[in-house]
Order: structure tokens, then sequence, then C-alpha cells
């Protein structure tokens, strides 16, 4: 073979001239994506995470079911009501019952009882569980922090019916207390037939109840807190009780004003309180032990009274209200933290 025909020669390809597809000046600089509207964002959003929905739907049924459905009921307030007939009540709207129990020295006494056990549980039980929580904190052994918190956490999940059992047993006559009192030579107390005793009881076995489970948001806050911070205290000096005042409290302090607006907000109304002391009052401790939710529970379920009931309902939820407000914008403005 010649070697013309060995060699192999490579010719670039002439330039035609084409041009490209989209001119420079053809591009628009200000286009952006197109925003989907609401409907399709929500619908797209279900179809990827459709199971988040689903375990939703219970708690959500349960909030309409059981917290806003019997709102309803409100009207109850200013509509006579008869057994058998509309359950919405009948007649024009009235303030009547709002007036009637304006009037009754027994509410007011079951609303002055509120206050002062509910003040005295929020004025116990707030710092002691602030102050458990820094102790827990500082506990450097796992395994030990780790039982301590189980078993603070404990008596949260123990049904308030067996803490009123165990609180009759071990208060009545013949009870564990009574019988140290009388091995000290002391005389024994019927505690739960005395109503000087009924606020001390209901303070200290809430407190026993409920510290543990209490300091669970305070320690996510101050699991979230910067180790560099205390570093810097190291390193300028400071003691161990002088990180807790000057690095932990400031920085869980929205902590702190959020769960205090929320003891607020709650200080008229009964709460979990109501199972309590339905379960350790009697007519010997009403002067003490009478609260508003009991008194509402006397008035519709024991008398009948439905009408005034709801209106004393009513007035409690609307005193939360004022009582949350005035906590939140308190905060706000002392505290810069607010709920809203």
């Amino acid at each position: 073979m010649s070697e013309n025909n060995q060699k192999q020669t490579f010719k670039a390809k002439p330039d035609t001239g084409s041009k490209p597809a989209v001119q420079p000046s053809q591009i628009d600089n200000n286009w952006q994506p197109q925003e989907l509207d609401l409907q399709t964002r929500i619908r797209k959003d279900i179809r990827v995470n459709w199971q988040l929905y689903v375990m939703f739907l219970l708690p959500v049924a349960y909030f309409i079911l059981f917290r806003y459905v019997p709102m309803f009921g409100n009207i109850l307030a200013f509509r006579k009501y008869r057994p058998g007939g509309d359950i919405f009540g009948t007649g024009p709207l009235t303030l009547k019952y709002f007036k009637e129990f304006l009037k009754s020295k027994p509410f007011w006494e079951a609303f002055s009882n509120t206050l002062i056990l509910n003040g005295l549980y929020l004025l116990f039980r707030f710092p002691l569980t602030l102050l458990f929580a820094l102790l827990l904190n500082e506990i450097r052994n796992l395994h030990w922090k780790k039982f301590v918190q189980t078993v603070s956490y404990l008596p949260h999940f123990i049904s308030m019916v067996i803490v009123c059992g165990m609180l009759k047993e071990l208060l009545s006559t013949r009870g564990p207390i009574n019988d140290i009192i009388a091995q000290f030579g002391g005389e024994k107390i019927s505690f739960l037939a005395q109503a000087e005793w009924f606020r001390t009881i209901f303070v200290t076995s809430g407190i026993w109840q409920g510290l543990g489970w209490g300091t669970i948001l305070y320690l996510a806050a101050m699991s979230g807190i910067n180790p560099s911070l205390y570093e810097a205290a190291t390193v300028d000096g400071a003691t161990h009780f002088q990180k807790v005042i000057h690095v932990t409290i400031p920085c869980i302090l929205p902590t702190i004003a959020t769960l205090l607006i929320l003891d607020i907000g709650g200080l008229v109304g009964s709460g979990g309180a109501f199972e309590k002391v339905f379960l350790l009052q009697n007519p010997q401790t009403y002067s003490t032990s009478q609260i508003v939710s009991t008194y509402v529970y006397q008035m519709g379920v024991e008398s009948g009274s439905m009408n005034l009931a709801a209106a004393i309902g009513l007035f409690e939820s609307l005193i939360n209200l004022v009582l949350l407000t005035c906590a939140n914008f308190v905060s706000r403005k002392v505290a810069n933290t607010s709920l809203w």
C-alpha cells in the first residue's frame, strides 16, 4: 500500500454560521419558577406524607369531639333548658343565670378556694420543679441520672383514683402517719375530716406527683445550651453556682416564661384538680375544698341546673382567658418572651 493511502487526513468542518437555539436577547432575566397554588401544594404534601396525616387524624378528632363541639353547649348559659326539650335551650337570650350565680355566696367561696389552692400549688411547685431540673442537669453519672429521672416520673403515671386511695390509707386515723404520731406521744389527727388540713394535703400530694414530670421541658431546654458558653465561663473563673445563675437560667428563660404564662392562665381553672378534690373532699371540708369545677358538678349533675352550670363554666373560661392575656402581655414587656 502506498504511503498516501496509509495516511488519514482530518479536515475541520467549516463554520456554517449556525445560530444557537436561543438568542441572548430572548432570555428573560426576570423569569421565576411558577408557584403552585395552596390547594395543589396541600394535595402534593398529603400524597408524600400521608402516614403522618393518618396519625394526625386521631388527636384532631379528639379535640373536635370533646373540645370544640361542647362549646355549642355554652348557649345554655343564655337560654332556658328543659330536660327532654331542645338541647340548645328555648326562649329568648338572657343574663339571668349570670346574675344568679354572681349573687351566690357558695360560688364566691368556691371561686376563692380555687384561687387559693391553685395559687399555693403554683407558688411551691413552680420553683421546686425548676430547682429539681437544675439539680438533675448537674448529675454527671448517666446511669444515676436516669434512675433518678425514672423514679421521679413514675408518680405522674399513677391513676388519680389510686393516688387518692393511697392518701386515704396513709392519712386515716389507723394509718402509718398517725401511728408515728402516736409513737411520739401525740394525739391522732383526722387529716381528711379537718378543713384546715385539706390545702396542705392537696399541695404536697400534687408536688409529689408532678415534680419529676415537670422537669422534662426544662431538661430539654438545657440540653440545647451551647457548651462553649460554659467553657467561656470556666475560663473567666466562674464557679459552678455562677454558671447556673449566669449561663443556664438566662438560656432557659424563654421556657420558664412560657410555662409560667400557661400556669397563670389556668389559675382559676380546675384542670386536673377536679378529680383529686372530688375524691378527697367531704361535707366537713367543703369550706376549703369546694372549687369551681366541683361546684359546677353539683349544680349541673346533682341539682340539674344545667343553665347555671353552663354560665359558671363560661365565666370561669373567660377569667382564665383574661389572666392568660395579661400574663402574656407582662411577659412580653418584661422578659421579651410571649406566646403570641
